[in-house]
């Protein structure tokens, strides 16, 4: 029996699409599930999250209203699951960089979906290589500037430091750091913008477009929103971005920068409604069709 004889199927990928949009040939996205957290330090379940991002980014509308367009028409291609790596956060970076070389050589704009924040420095460096003049837009309620936490250099509480020595960053939405990490930052005059009672997205917008470069990664950790939108990770920080605040940012970077990579992580599906994983899997939506927009 054909299969042209059986009922249809529902994909199991990012937006349940059909062949036909999610080609790698022909996508012009590529999602990198990375289910890894192994130097969690608070409430572990990061692994779970690209799985819960997929399954809910299943129930999207392909249509965003706000960029009138079906962002999916130009090709999503989902990878299956980077199988983590025995060997630490170190070995697991350089993992998802040999997928990230790959992937960047191409031609394909990068959606990783942590897992911890450790994944990301792994994706900028592979990136780097073939943009040299990359920065990267970190959001994050953390500092995670730490040069080693735990007995190692490459935990997520110091995936910004590593990516700092990769490139320019500039950091948006902290709201928590170590005395280490303030010193480190006022030394190295490193652009942070702390979410603190009355800033403005405005504020965050025009720093971050002041310090990055012509060509883009950005970095989320779910944790950079308020706990009110996004409680499923594993370290809430009160007092954080709203959706609202969270897009203005997003889209002003890629209408003026060109976005070669994102990430989204941190969920932590266990810690919150059912709900968080179809916002990050929206956020995830969204970052791809902006970075669709004239900067890009």
């Amino acid at each position: 029996m054909g299969l042209e004889f059986l009922p249809p199927f529902v994909p199991y990928n990012f937006l349940a699409l059909s062949e036909e949009m999610s080609a790698y040939r022909s996508s012009r996205f590529v999602v990198l599930p990375v289910p890894y957290d192994s130097t969690t330090s608070y409430k572990a379940g990061a692994r779970e999250g690209p799985r819960a991002i997929i399954e809910a980014s299943r129930q999207l509308e392909d249509w965003d209203h706000e960029l009138q367009q079906e962002t999916c028409r130009m090709g999503i291609h989902t990878l299956p699951e980077l199988e983590p790596h025995a060997g630490g956060p170190q070995a697991m970076a350089e993992r998802v960089a040999q997928v990230c070389d790959r992937l960047a050589k191409d031609g394909k704009t990068l959606a990783l979906l942590g897992g911890e924040h450790s994944v990301s420095p792994g994706a900028v460096r592979s990136l780097k290589q073939v943009y040299p003049d990359l920065s990267v837009l970190y959001l994050d309620a953390h500092g995670d500037m730490r040069e080693e936490y735990q007995g190692t250099p490459f935990s997520h509480a110091c995936a910004a430091r590593r990516v700092r020595e990769l490139c320019p960053l500039v950091m948006v939405g902290v709201r928590s750091m170590s005395s280490e990490e303030w010193s480190f930052v006022k030394r190295e005059s490193v652009p942070v913008v702390f979410w603190e009672r009355g800033t403005s997205p405005q504020e965050g917008l025009d720093i971050a477009l002041t310090h990055l470069s012509s060509r883009v990664y950005i970095s989320v950790d779910l944790d950079v929103l308020d706990p009110s939108v996004m409680p499923a990770v594993g370290t809430p920080e009160p007092g954080g971005m709203g959706w609202w605040d969270l897009l203005f940012l997003l889209r002003g970077v890629a209408e003026r920068k060109r976005v070669v990579g994102f990430d989204v992580t941190e969920l932590c599906p266990r810690e919150g409604p059912s709900s968080c994983a179809y916002v990050a899997a929206k956020l995830v939506y969204k970052m791809m069709g902006y970075a669709t927009l004239s900067g890009s």
